[in-house]
């Protein structure tokens, strides 16, 4: 058998000293051959990016490995000296961060850039430098590479922006390449594109690959083995095909439960509550035992050992955990009886071609030369107590519709109806009042938070400016935390204290403290783990029954789509394409744009078969749309009446409308 191109042994970093000290990798160890991908999956707080922080010695000051061993092929990492090891890093060993916008240098051309690890890294090609960087371009799929190696990463999409990056990662022809979350942040089309890329590059090269992730549907499409973290620490390891037939230990069985799927529209998920253990504490039983639901005394009283080898095993007392849940299966059916009341569906939202139009100005006059049409004649409707859910690629324009809607960006043109009442026409101390009606809850709640604020104010704040008196708001506000699920305690804390998914609970909150009919929620859990996940997606669910709210829900996660939602409007540059039920989109989407979205979503299956439609080149600008349908550049059944005129949107005999030529 081949050796391993990396192998890790019991692999230990901490970062402070003394009572603050925090363990974020624990006794770590698993190996990586040549031609494989293994996959370390686990929820944000679990070690996973720790672990490969470690691997490329890139720790913080205060960080530090305390114990184990690195190999990389003979060599030991840890035993280099720093230099030695900057000749690794971008070497033998290459890394795909996060978020590419943060890691590349905005003020310099993507070219010199890639140029620089070519520099540092390839010795046969530092006398032809720019020519290395065309190739590796081309390797990547950027398209007229001799152009583009010129641009700067603003001017790229997304996708380009992430091929740039493995463009970088490969340039000193790497034996290891660490992907952290590669794909979190894009679209299912450019995704599929992104991870059909590293599976091309690693049948080309024989690099091994350590993917990171928490999406099991990645982990079901390209991963050839999977090592679950939590706390810290390894926790199962196995092969991918009998890892989704058979998870061992009982937090990789709850991480499937939490998976929204179809089938369990009508009943909560089965989310895992709690959250990860602190890593300073000292650890005397297993890790996972205040959350696991076949706990018993043992588990908290002694380190439950490793079985089996470290390719395959699992840590856990107990050999069969989890295999049958009675309890579970009796809650579920219970909250599916209160689930399935009665919906009085009553329009509440009409909106009737909607257009935002952004002016480009040039010239010392500042004179219009054309204008960016984010949104481009948009109809929707939503009935009380329903859920539609607005999908498409980023930059079709999704979330300038909601503001529009919201009057936060004014319209153009277009009307927005609600509840009876045109909101275009509101200005001033009206538009304000109606504004307590229709709530957002942002993308990033972090970001959308003050810092210095505590709780009680952000929360507060819709409430002061809706004139309520301070005992009241007391009073409104330690309601709406308990119904969120967050403890009492919560109002005097900051935002930085809060996990992801509660600061998400805070900004469900603040959207609620005023009672509103209407919420639109802007990719509420696209930053969450599929545990968190569940747990918020319960809730929305829950506070609809309650409240008979009303959501636009924009999303590019199709999963929750089929889940939460009751209709669906795909949205392509700008206007809406297809519109009709969930199960009419997702069961037999009839426009080319939907079948290629749907086909591109990595099922959680490793034995599907699916045809994924990859679709050619990105979106089109919004400021020079094509002539004709604006998707028959990237059709891959386009006519030459495609080209000519833009379709008519007309109404289906099942319901549905549809914006297509082929239909």
């Amino acid at each position: 058998m081949d050796k391993p191109v990396l192998q890790i042994n019991n692999l230990t970093t901490s970062i402070g000293r003394g009572g603050d000290r925090v363990v974020p990798v624990s006794n770590v160890s698993f190996q990586i051959r040549q031609d494989e991908t293994m996959a370390l999956l686990g929820e944000s707080g679990c070690g996973k990016s720790m672990t490969a922080l470690s691997i490329m010695r890139l720790l913080p000051p205060s960080a530090e490995i305390t114990d184990g061993d690195i190999m990389l092929e003979q060599s030991h990492l840890l035993d280099l000296s720093e230099r030695a090891m900057r000749a690794e890093r971008g070497g033998r060993v290459g890394m795909i961060f996060q978020e590419p916008m943060t890691s590349l240098n905005p003020v310099m051309t993507v070219g010199r850039q890639i140029g620089e690890a070519v520099k540092l890294h390839d010795a046969d090609n530092r006398k032809r430098v720019m020519e290395r960087v065309e190739e590796l371009l081309d390797d990547v799929g950027i398209p007229d590479p001799a152009r583009r190696m010129h641009e700067y990463p603003h001017q790229l999409s997304g996708g380009m922006k992430q091929r740039i990056m493995i463009a970088m990662a490969l340039a000193g022809r790497p034996r290891l390449l660490i992907a952290d979350e590669p794909t979190t942040a894009l679209d299912v089309t450019i995704q599929a594109q992104v991870l059909q890329l590293m599976k091309q590059l690693q049948q080309q090269t024989g690099m091994a690959i350590l993917l990171i992730t928490h999406d099991l549907g990645v982990v079901a499409e390209v991963a050839d083995r999977v090592g679950i973290m939590y706390a810290g620490e390894i926790v199962e390891t196995a092969d991918v095909a009998d890892f989704f037939s058979q998870p061992r230990h009982p937090y990789s069985q709850r991480l499937f439960e939490a998976l929204p799927t179809p089938q369990k529209r009508n009943r909560p998920l089965q989310a895992i509550e709690g959250q990860v253990p602190p890593l300073n504490a000292e650890f005397g039983g297993c890790r996972f035992v205040d959350r696991c639901p076949y706990a018993q005394t043992l588990c908290r009283e002694q380190i439950p050992q490793w079985r089996g080898d470290q390719n395959s095993g699992y840590r856990c007392h107990f050999e069969d955990a989890g295999s049958s849940d009675a309890v579970a299966t009796e809650e579920f059916e219970l909250a599916e009886e209160s689930i399935q009341g009665d919906t009085r569906a009553q329009a509440l939202l009409d909106v009737t071609d909607l257009k935002v139009w952004f002016p480009i100005r040039k010239g010392v006059f500042h004179r219009t030369v054309g204008h960016v049409r984010a949104v481009d004649g948009v109809d929707l409707n939503l009935s009380t107590g329903k859920t539609l859910a607005l999908v498409g690629e980023s930059g079709c324009g999704k979330t300038t519709a909601g503001k529009g809607i919201l009057q936060l960006i004014r319209p153009t043109a277009g009307s927005v109806m609600f509840n009876g009442e045109e909101l275009t026409q509101l200005k001033g101390r009206a538009l304000r009042k109606r504004r307590a009606d229709i709530q957002l809850i942002f993308q990033d709640p972090a970001s959308s938070m003050n810092p210095r604020m505590t709780v009680e104010e952000i929360i507060a704040e819709g409430l002061v400016v809706q004139g309520v008196g301070r005992e009241q708001r007391q009073l409104r506000i330690a309601e709406i935390l308990d119904q969120v699920g967050l403890p009492g305690d919560a109002v005097g804390r900051y935002p930085h204290e809060f996990s992801g998914g509660q600061r998400q609970r805070i900004a469900i909150a603040r959207a609620l403290i005023l009672e509103p009919q209407l919420i639109i929620c802007d990719e509420p859990t696209s930053a969450l783990d599929v545990s968190v996940q569940a747990q918020i997606l319960n809730l929305l669910k829950e506070l609809q029954q309650q409240r008979q709210i009303s959501y636009l829900f924009i999303t590019h996660n199709l999963a929750v789509v089929s889940y939460l939602a009751d209709d669906v409007a795909v949205m392509y540059l700008g206007r809406i394409v297809e519109q009709g039920s969930v199960e009419q989109i997702l069961d037999e989407p009839l426009h080319p744009y939907t079948q290629a979205l749907l086909s591109a979503v990595p099922v959680p299956d490793p034995d599907s078969k699916r045809e994924v439609i990859r679709l050619q080149g990105d979106m089109p600008s919004p400021a020079n749309p094509p002539s004709g349908c604006y998707f028959h550049p990237r059709c891959p059944q386009a006519m030459d009446e495609c080209r000519r005129s833009y379709p008519a949107g007309r109404e289906m005999d099942d319901g549905r409308r549809l914006s297509c030529h082929l239909v």
